[in-house]
């Protein structure tokens, strides 16, 4: 890792999708900052050149749900790890869910994940704040508090809050301070049990489903309470085609909401756990072709405005039992980029919008001036080979988790350089 020093990114092709920038030129940075696009400054003496000819030059990467497993869960991964696997990533911004250990529902375990993360200087790191304490759904937090403390969200992780009268408080307090609180959209009654997605593949395969349902009536719910609290909301997952329907009204009314969806539920479906692969095992389930349609149809609209990696290492052990026992979640932070540019290539986004995808559209869900190239924007820049492959294996990966499905499959598309304010915090071999 270097310090910052007066540099020239030269002849990459230059993304900015916020501004519409798409052509080759040079990146002048100095002091951290974005000082010149094309032509250099008068004046402008850098010491370092870094060629990027052939390469996609883009704002760095913005990720609104990564997990890092610190505080608590260290035996799974830590913020020097994760961060790590971030920068190799291309990901200079992430948001951390608050389902720590303790949970981030006050101002101090806040501070400590952000000063660890500090300290580590590979990728800037944003917790977000637990809306209810505990997240036991019952009372709500400190939530200004937490914002002064630096969170830039409200969340109760995956969690679903059950008492409608609880979430209709913690939706009014949030509206009161401007917030944005991120929702995962899981009515907890109807999918109580379940472990996948409850259609054919589920009663094939034996194992106790998880309806349409459960994240419809959620929507439906939160929507309302949206509606009559004018409380800014995130739906943080959504899977169901169905969802992506009632979020597309609810906004075309004037309701302030947004939406992310995993990378991978844009491309495996509930077929994937056919032979009970625990990679597969996550939540929200992998649902229908259909749904997975739905899910890229609303990206490709903008009903869903970010692809977020819904990062989540665990050890070997978390994976091995039979199915029903496994814990769920994909560690998915490298395979991001490259799942992205898979839907240029098969014509659902161009190249700008899916790299809007993960820019400037989460920086705006998340209130931060990141994911944007501009002259005097801090310089987050990801340098990527679009064209590039390789295989995702324990030999390639960098997160301490391996856990993911696409072990073994092609990528197309890797990072050569990530700059975190300037400073090159991952040089692909080197």
């Amino acid at each position: 890792m270097t310090e910052p020093v007066a540099m020239t990114l030269r002849g990459g092709r230059v993304v900015d999708p916020s501004s519409g920038l798409d052509r080759i030129t040079d990146v002048h940075i100095e002091a951290g900052v974005i000082v010149g696009i094309g032509p250099a400054p008068d004046g402008f003496a850098p010491e370092r050149s870094i060629n990027a000819e052939g390469l996609i030059v883009c704002p760095g990467l913005v990720d609104l749900c990564a997990r890092l497993r610190q505080p608590g869960q260290e035996h799974k991964a830590t913020i020097a790890s994760e961060t790590r696997a971030a920068a190799a990533s291309g990901v200079t911004t992430l948001c951390c869910p608050p389902d720590t250990l303790p949970p981030v529902d006050t101002p101090a375990v806040a501070q400590l994940i952000m000063q660890t993360a500090e300290e580590r200087r590979l990728a800037r790191v944003l917790p977000a704040g637990a809306l209810t304490q505990g997240l036991d759904g019952t009372q709500i937090t400190e939530m200004a508090a937490l914002q002064r403390a630096g969170c830039p969200v409200m969340s109760n992780a995956d969690r679903p809050i059950r008492n409608t009268r609880v979430q209709r408080r913690a939706l009014e307090y949030a509206a009161t301070y401007g917030l944005t609180i991120f929702l995962h959209p899981a009515d907890s009654y109807l999918g109580e049990g379940g472990l996948v997605h409850e259609g054919l593949v589920s009663t094939r395969m034996g194992l106790p489903g998880i309806p349409q349902a459960a994240e419809t009536v959620a929507v439906a719910r939160d929507l309302a309470l949206a509606e009559q609290t004018g409380a800014r909301i995130h739906f943080r997952g959504l899977s169901t085609a169905r969802a992506t329907e009632m979020l597309a009204e609810a906004r075309g009314r004037g309701v302030p909401v947004t939406a992310d969806v995993a990378a991978h539920q844009l491309f495996l479906t509930e077929d994937d756990l056919i032979g009970f692969d625990a990679n597969a095992h996550v939540v929200p389930p992998l649902r229908t072709a259909v749904d997975r349609a739905g899910l890229r149809a609303a990206v490709a609209q903008g009903v869903i405005s970010a692809i977020c990696s819904d990062h989540q290492p665990h050890e070997a052990d978390a994976k091995l039992d039979p199915l029903p026992q496994t814990e769920p979640g994909i560690s998915a932070l490298e395979t991001l980029l490259p799942l992205a540019l898979q839907l240029v290539r098969e014509g659902v986004l161009d190249l700008p919008a899916a790299l809007a995808c993960m820019t400037c559209h989460p920086a705006d869900i998340l209130g931060r001036a990141v994911g944007r190239l501009g002259v005097g924007a801090t310089a987050d820049i990801t340098v990527f080979d679009p064209n590039e492959t390789w295989v995702p294996s324990a030999q390639t990966l960098v997160s301490r988790g391996l856990n993911t499905p696409f072990i073994g499959t092609e990528m197309q598309g890797r990072v050569r350089y990530t700059l975190l304010a300037g400073r090159v915090v991952f040089r692909r071999g080197g």
